[in-house]
């Protein structure tokens, strides 16, 4: 099993390309379960998550084509057909390793009238139930059974009638998933606090290309007027936001200088007021984001929400910056109550953080030291991997397959602007 090494102390400075956001690819490939027409995913990153959905979809009969493109090139133009669905049933086997695997449940039950999926797997991060997916599509009209470990769910003859849910907490998954099942519904559906994240615009934005009649996009309240049929489209992933917040802290936490390109300053709004808070300087234009950390880090306290707060997502990336910056700093999580794994890792590398319950007390500057550490999720591997640009000496990461869940070539991009950073092979 591979691992980094990591020589921390280099300033980082450069140009980053930010890749295509892998929380919205992850929702725009099942929307080609919708359609017998060819759908086309423009800038889709090169990551395993996208690969195992992609196979997921293989088993349902989707041909996916990608053309020819130099290896060293960051993403990819993908091409799903779905011509005919020739099987419903999302198997354990494919699904157990990614949670994403749950958002073939609408799609595959609006376009075939049945869908069996099994419960998903994904980050162990918490308690992450999908009683509200399961609400949203009864409320459509469907029929849905728990048995061996998966959800089997049915429509009525004639297909989804649609209907109307309130969401009673805010739900990102669900919302995807009710939005692609009400595209294809007989009637109007509408869905009252839903979730706004720009990986949901970006959902709605690809179905409305399809054909999809969807109001309030980008509100809480969505109104989807069913129609008989999508076509297909071709659509380019919006840039990955968690990716641009990641590379900001990293080049935060060296006091260096990093042009993102690419990067969405307008979908990324919470954490670009954390970092100017911390005392990083952004600048921004249409072409992409500028960052620098030109004097010493402040201590800031932060609290995660749904959009449009602090994404859970950008969490653990900013308490590894925190470990730097004068003061104490408080971090509520209110997402996810098991999101603080990778504060012990940090604890190794020198960090002083006090953790209860869904709050971590960050007290620094501290010199960070090089350790040998180990990634317990995706972002958490991420903090590492910050945590050791700036640590005095050497620090290994290991169990890399998390990182290559949601970081496209995460070493290369690092080694772009100066990073001291290699991948190798386990002993």
């Amino acid at each position: 099993m591979d691992k980094l090494i990591i020589r921390g102390g280099n300033r980082l400075s450069g140009t980053i390309p930010i890749s295509g956001a892998k929380n919205a690819a992850l929702t725009l490939i099942p929307c080609a379960l919708l359609t017998e027409e060819a759908v086309t995913l423009r800038n889709l990153p090169r990551l395993a998550d996208i690969d195992g959905f992609q196979h997921l979809m293989t088993q349902f009969g989707v041909s996916h084509t990608i053309p020819g493109k130099r290896p060293d090139e960051f993403g990819r133009n993908v091409t799903l057909e779905a011509m005919r669905i020739t099987s419903s049933v999302a198997p354990y086997d494919l699904v157990r390793k990614m949670r994403a695997s749950i958002l073939v449940l609408g799609p595959l039950l609006a376009r075939t009238g049945e869908a069996t999926v099994s419960l998903p797997g994904g980050c162990a991060i918490g308690n992450r139930p999908i009683d509200l997916h399961l609400k949203a599509l009864e409320a459509f009209g469907a029929h849905i059974e728990l048995a061996q470990g998966y959800v089997k769910a049915s429509a009525p003859d004639g297909g989804l009638p649609g209907g109307e849910f309130d969401f009673p907490v805010v739900s990102v998954g669900a919302t995807e998933n009710a939005v692609m099942a009400a595209a294809l519904c007989n009637g109007t559906s509408i869905l009252r606090n839903a979730a706004r994240e720009p990986e949901i615009v970006d959902l709605c934005n690809l179905l409305t290309a399809m054909g999809a009649e969807i109001e309030g996009i980008g509100t809480s309240e969505l109104t989807i007027h069913g129609v008989d049929t999508l076509h297909g489209a071709t659509y380019r992933v919006m840039p990955d936001r968690i990716e641009a917040g990641s590379y900001a802290c990293a080049a935060a936490i060296t006091g260096g200088e990093v042009r993102l390109e690419g990067a969405e300053a307008g979908d990324m709004g919470s954490t670009i007021h954390a970092l100017r808070n911390i005392g990083v300087e952004i600048d921004s234009d249409k072409k992409g984001i500028t960052v620098a950390a030109k004097g010493p880090l402040k201590a800031h306290n932060l609290t995660t929400a749904p959009f449009p707060g602090l994404a859970t997502d950008m969490q653990a990336q900013l308490m590894s910056l925190l470990t730097r910056a004068e003061g104490t700093s408080v971090l509520k999580e209110t997402i996810f109550e098991n999101r603080f794994m990778h504060v012990p890792e940090l604890a190794r590398m020198g960090a002083d953080i006090e953790t209860e319950g869904r709050t971590a007390i960050v007290r620094g500057p501290v010199q960070l030291t090089g350790a040998e550490v180990m990634a317990t999720d995706l972002r958490a591997s991420m903090s590492l991997v910050i945590a050791g640009l700036a640590a005095r000496g050497e620090t290994t990461v290991r169990r890399l397959y998390h990182l290559d869940r949601g970081y496209e070539r995460l070493e290369e991009k690092l080694q772009l602007v100066g990073a001291d950073i290699e991948r190798v092979g386990d002993d």
